[in-house]
């Protein structure tokens, strides 16, 4: 109740409503505070005029706000009319709402009549002070405008309602509060004399109890009056004018301006408006049921962002902190070094001014030891040794020009710290990005019919939700390791669909896919569960729904694969079962086992460096360099046996090309094996040596020439690398212990050509070998 005080106070004076009147514009005014704020208008626009002019004009004229009210943009409230001699110019107040109000024109006469029967001044004029309306009054003035009973009514309960806690009648000393009204008995009961005068039985069983309040209202209010019509005074409303909307009386209709007005029963109209208020209501409700709990939103937004603000405040503490102590860090190594340098100098000048003192101290002997000798006067002692202590002489002396005199060592400090990279960062150091507030994207949705497994790959479609309205920057694409463990990415970007090349053979994978635009990442899609060939020799069985080609996907290298991108002629037969969960797809891909699996495969120019020539379908190569140059095979392996051979087609000058295997990271600039990230045998044509991490071992006697055929041995199993010319095998197993994720190598300059021959079966005498073992 307290919150509807508000819609029961006058604009104007700002206390509850007393006897008001509502204006054509459905708004309403206290009757008093009605006169006050009343205008004169010029004889001009009085509606007496108007209608001698002859124009059509209802009773309540609306005036041209822009000719006749001071109201703007500019002025909130509204203002008496500018431009007339009988418009007032004193200063506008404010009412205890805001409103700004004018004082009358000129002071109203003395009178003892009431407000409502009081004239008012001639050809006077109203604004609203809420929409700012204006209209012109006609003889009637403020009793032209009907009273507002239901406003009334409304003020009244409203008011009781506020009133003291009503006693009960019953008690004979001090009176309790009454807790209960009877409707039939018309009195107050507290509990005890409600029990004891009024028990709950009999004739008193059927009384109705209601609460005090509403007992009082019913008690006080006074019967409902009856709203009479303001064109004639003596009759009531009866009727409800359709096109004017308003209540009309018996004599409207005859001889009023309704007479020919569609009019319905007052009763049923009554009806109609009450419900289509309650409907009204219905939604209003709604809406504030709604704003009540934005409200509480709101107020957890307040708590959120004072906690939120602490946490970043910390966090900023603490990533400055961290700046700050690396920088001290990095201040105690700089010292460091400053004091090695200079401690370096104080050593070098040192050791020279020991060296030179020395070397003074022998010259000044030999000095004094000559200036001794010169003062004998044994002429053939002297020239005994004077030779010799010329000679000693001269080489002292020549001994002192080389440079001695020249300090080794300068007294600057050739440091330079340059500082301004680091000022510069920390002048820009800002924040990244302010969180979006747009949504994140939908969860994709990976469509089973345009996904499928091949041999050791897989293709996979997705696509955004048919309703979705966020747009998608891009995609991820994670698959486990086929063995259960983690998800990793395979693919980051626009596209939605991928093949993922180089999955290991009879295996199981999960797949699944997120969207992500500027405001973050959505959920995850469900899991897609597919299952790789167990053999690649055997026949292909495609899926009845095919990919679409003219939908190319995107092809992504495995990075935990045992065999990478199968060459898509392979022979191989495939059977799919589609198994699905509330959490998990399934595509499923058995094959016939019929001869151990092998793997087809060519160099990938992608990953090739820029001078290398491909050419026959990407199986032979060359390089247009006098530098050794890399390429690596499109195959990836981390598991099995795998034989691979190369043939030499052109081989001039005697280079010295280096077969193997590298990590997808190994330099291309460089011969094979120069770093850490290769195994490989660089061969000429008398000799071979295995290199790795640019260590040369196991020199072995053979080479090859144009013609010679050199395999590749990689067992993982074993983990070992074993290299073969001619169908023998070339010295020792060249390594041991390889483990990862390896490609097949080759490094050569212009000088040689090779070609490689893939899906070969491992050697017989290797594998009887391996069977021994």
């Amino acid at each position: 109740m307290e919150e509807m005080e508000e819609e029961l106070k006058c604009p104007v004076c700002g206390s509850f409503y007393r006897e008001p009147i509502i204006l054509p514009c459905s708004h309403n005014l206290c009757q008093a505070c009605a006169r006050n704020i009343l205008v004169q208008t010029p004889e001009s626009e009085s509606p007496q005029s108007r209608r001698a002019s002859g124009s059509g004009v209802s009773d309540y004229d609306y005036l041209d706000l822009d000719k006749m009210s001071l109201y703007s943009e500019a002025d909130s409230g509204y203002g008496s009319y500018g431009g007339f001699a009988s418009a007032p110019t004193t200063p506008c107040q404010k009412s205890p709402n805001g409103v700004r109000v004018f004082p009358p024109a000129m002071p109203p006469p003395a009178t003892h009549l009431s407000p409502a029967l009081a004239p008012v001044p001639r050809n006077s004029c109203i604004t609203c002070p809420q929409c700012h309306r204006s209209l012109i009054l006609d003889d009637r003035g403020l009793r032209g405008f009907p009273k507002n009973r239901v406003l009334e009514g409304v003020i009244d309960r409203y008011q009781q309602s506020k009133a003291a806690a009503l006693k009960c009648q019953l008690c004979e000393k001090a009176p309790k509060e009454a807790t209960v009204m009877c409707e039939q008995c018309d009195v107050f009961y507290c509990d005890p004399c409600r029990l004891r005068c009024h028990p709950p039985r009999g004739p008193l069983a059927k009384h109705r109890l209601v609460p005090p309040a509403q007992g009082r209202v019913s008690r006080r209010l006074s019967p409902r009056k009856v709203s009479t019509c303001t064109d004639h005074e003596l009759e009531n409303h009866s009727m409800y004018c359709v096109q004017c909307k308003m209540p009309v009386c018996y004599q409207c209709l005859e001889e009023g301006k309704h007479s020919s007005h569609e009019v319905k029963a007052l009763g049923a109209m009554w009806k109609l408006h009450k419900s289509q208020l309650s409907q009204a209501l219905n939604g209003l409700s709604d809406r504030a049921k709604e704003a009540k709990e934005f409200l509480v939103q709101l107020r957890n937004m307040v708590q959120q962002i004072q906690e939120n603000s602490v946490e970043f405040e910390a966090c900023l503490v603490a990533q400055c902190d961290a700046l700050i102590d690396a920088l001290n860090r990095r201040k105690a190594q700089l010292l460091a070094r400053v004091n090695k340098e200079h401690e370096h100098k104080l050593k070098v000048v040192r050791d020279q001014i020991s060296h030179c003192t020395v070397k003074l101290r022998q010259t000044t002997g030999l000095m004094e030891y000559c200036l001794e000798v010169i003062k004998e006067n044994d002429p053939s002692g002297f020239l005994q040794i004077s030779d010799a202590l010329i000679r000693r002489v001269h080489l002292t002396e020549d001994q002192w020009g080389k440079g001695t005199l020249t300090p080794r060592m300068t007294t600057d400090f050739d440091l330079s710290l340059d500082n301004s990279p680091l000022l510069q960062s920390i002048h820009q150091l800002d924040f990244v990005q302010v969180k979006a507030s747009s949504p994140v994207p939908a969860t994709p949705i990976l469509q089973l019919e345009e996904c499928c497994t091949h041999n050791n790959s897989a293709t996979l479609s997705w696509k955004q939700p048919p309703l979705s309205t966020v747009p998608a920057d891009g995609y991820i694409l994670e698959l486990d390791d086929g063995n259960g463990g983690q998800f990793r990415e395979v693919y980051v970007g626009k596209e939605t669909m991928c093949t993922v090349d180089g999955l290991h053979f009879n295996s199981t994978y999960n797949a699944r896919v997120k969207a992500f635009n500027k405001t973050g990442v959505s959920p995850y899609s469900k899991t897609l569960v597919l299952q790789t060939s167990e053999d690649t020799d055997s026949e292909e069985q495609t899926l009845p729904f095919p990919v679409p080609s003219e939908r190319l996907p995107l092809r992504r290298m495995s990075p935990f694969s045992s065999t990478l991108n199968l060459q898509p002629s392979f022979p191989g037969r495939s059977y799919f079962d589609f198994r699905s969960s509330p959490h998990q797809l399934s595509l499923h891909s058995s094959l016939q086992s019929l001869n151990a699996p092998v793997a087809w495969f060519a160099f990938d120019p992608g990953s090739a460096h820029s001078d290398i020539i491909l050419s026959n379908d990407n199986l032979t190569v060359t390089c247009s360099s006098y530098d050794d140059r890399v390429v690596l095979g499109k195959t990836g392996f981390s598991k099995g046996v795998h034989y691979w051979e190369l043939t030499v087609d052109r081989y001039d000058n005697h280079p010295d090309p280096a077969f193997g295997v590298a990590r997808m990271d190994v330099m291309k600039d460089v011969m094979l094996g120069k770093d850490d990230k290769a195994w490989a045998m660089y061969v000429d044509n008398n000799r071979s040596w295995f290199m790795h991490n640019n260590s040369h071992t196991n020199r072995t006697e053979g080479g090859i020439a144009k013609g010679a055929t050199i395999g590749v041995l990689l067992d993982l199993n074993r983990k070992n690398l074993t290299f073969f010319i001619n169908d023998e095998q070339q010295g020792p197993i060249a390594f041991d212990n390889v483990e990862g994720l390896f490609f097949p190598a080759v490094s050569l300059n212009r000088n040689v050509q090779v070609t490689l021959h893939t899906g070969l079966p491992v050697p017989d005498f290797y594998s009887s070998r391996a069977s021994i073992a």
